[in-house]
């Protein structure tokens, strides 16, 4: 995992992020930036945090929250930009 990202993590005292979840992520914003807004990737990104952080704080796993979140977000791109699989 990526140093600097880890110890922004820990300075905002949240949990780290897996290399699952950053690669689904990364994904999901290329995804924004190429079939909605390039501009929209990293606010889709904060809206995803903002997302997953309202649902655990309301009871749900974090893996949960974050898979829905996720689900949710591309439900939403235009069906002419083709998702990537996390195992790419």
């Amino acid at each position: 995992m990526n140093e600097w990202l880890d110890g922004l993590a820990d300075a905002l005292e949240e949990p780290r992020i897996s290399g699952r979840e950053l690669g689904e992520l990364l994904h999901l914003t290329r995804d924004v930036a190429h079939g909605v807004e390039r501009r929209f990737a990293p606010v889709s990104a904060f809206l995803v945090g903002v997302a997953v952080g309202q649902r655990t704080a309301g009871g749900v796993a974090r893996e949960d929250a974050f898979r829905s979140v996720v689900a949710d977000a591309r439900d939403l791109i235009p069906q002419n930009v083709e998702p990537v699989s996390s195992e790419d």
